[in-house]
């Protein structure tokens, strides 16, 4: 009791006793009687340095247990490995912590967000792709893959376009995405998702190439990089205009309608209407409440404040059946426990506009930071 009181080396002996009791308890049955005897005798005078006080008398009988053990315990082997190995499992440990708890790394797939925030962008060129060393710096500062597949003969036609996941220490292997160009000459590898390669690269179906013609020639930029804060939702609730991440379990987006049962996805996309919150889109202006959206974040979207921003649209423009914000005159309440996603590039955004609100529970996170490439984005979203 009030051992805290107690002298330093009082309290560090009486730990070193129980620890050598333990020790003593464990190995009995492995060592041999003259050391379970020595080790004894040693113990007992321990205690004896501890009942006096003996600072000295402590430390020499803990030095002369210690060798005891050093002369009869096994050494470990490769202590460094082991060492190295625990701080691995450590790191690890701590690291799925941080994703799980508090900070997600996410990627921007699509250009719902731009030119906030950048998706999956292909861009044609008439040139070659350019030397070696600015293709490995393209990749570390901008993300960016070259493409350079180029008909061998006359007439030659894409006749399938197929995804794949790399393995190994292929090129560019570890898991990434490759499509692969199969032609009536050949089949052709090339980085980048399926969708990206048809949409930004091939020509129509059954269009015939001339030898040396490109047929997928130019880069594709990967899309933002972001941490997703997944904390402060749970002491504060979301706040109008700014970026969030949910899941799209149980929400009829474009993969559930095609797939029903199928893995959710993650979609980004700018809070526009709170719990309660009355929409409604006079093209390219949003209205909350009855009155012009407000904050920073919409007006430089409807005011069109810099490229890319082309104001809001309804439903009806881009082809949205849900009867959602389909006309000037039509508005939208958001249901209780509800939030409306709209994508900042609205018209070419699949939103809440096509598949009504996203309930509560489906909430990740806001994003906060783009991390990678190192581009006009990098640093805290706005």
């Amino acid at each position: 009791m009030f051992s805290f009181l107690l002298p330093k080396h009082v309290r560090q002996g009486r730990n070193l006793i129980k620890d050598a009791k333990k020790l003593l308890d464990y190995k009995r049955d492995l060592w041999s009687e003259a050391t379970v005897l020595d080790y004894q005798t040693n113990l007992r005078r321990l205690e004896e340095a501890v009942k006096a006080g003996d600072a000295k008398a402590i430390s020499d009988q803990g030095d002369k247990l210690d060798a005891i053990c050093q002369a009869n315990l096994p050494a470990l082997k490769n202590p460094g490995m082991r060492e190295n190995v625990e701080v691995f499992l450590v790191a690890i440990v701590v690291a799925l912590g941080v994703r799980t708890y508090f900070l997600q790394p996410f990627t921007i797939p699509t250009g719902s967000m731009q030119p906030t925030l950048d998706g999956v962008v292909g861009y044609p060129t008439e040139a070659p792709p350019p030397n070696p060393l600015k293709r490995v710096l393209d990749v570390a500062v901008h993300g960016r893959d070259w493409l350079n597949v180029v008909a061998v003969q006359d007439g030659e036609q894409v006749v399938g376009v197929e995804e794949y996941k790399t393995v190994g220490f292929g090129t560019r292997g570890f898991g990434l995405t490759r499509t692969e160009v199969v032609t009536t000459s050949g089949r052709y590898s090339v980085s980048g998702m399926r969708e990206t390669v048809i949409r930004y690269f091939l020509k129509p179906a059954g269009y015939e190439y001339k030898a040396g013609e490109p047929i997928a020639r130019g880069y594709i930029d990967t899309g933002d990089h972001v941490f997703v804060d997944k904390m402060s939702y749970h002491f504060r609730t979301p706040r109008r205009a700014e970026v969030f991440v949910f899941n799209t379990q149980n929400v009829p987006t474009n993969e559930n309608r095609s797939r029903p049962g199928g893995p959710s996805q993650y979609y980004i996309k700018r809070l526009a209407g709170l719990p309660g919150d009355t929409l409604r889109v006079d093209s390219p202006k949003l209205f909350i409440n009855g009155e012009l959206a407000k904050e920073p974040q919409f007006l430089k979207v409807i005011e069109k404040q810099a490229p890319g921003y082309g104001g809001y649209a309804n439903g009806r423009e881009i082809g949205f059946s849900s009867g959602i914000l389909v006309d000037k005159d039509v508005s939208y309440t958001v249901p209780a426990k509800n939030y409306f996603a709209m994508g900042d590039n609205s018209y070419h955004s699949s939103d809440s506009r096509d598949w009504g609100s996203v309930p509560e529970r489906n909430l990740m996170g806001h994003g906060v930071l783009v991390y990678w490439p190192f581009g006009r984005h990098w640093g805290f979203i706005h």
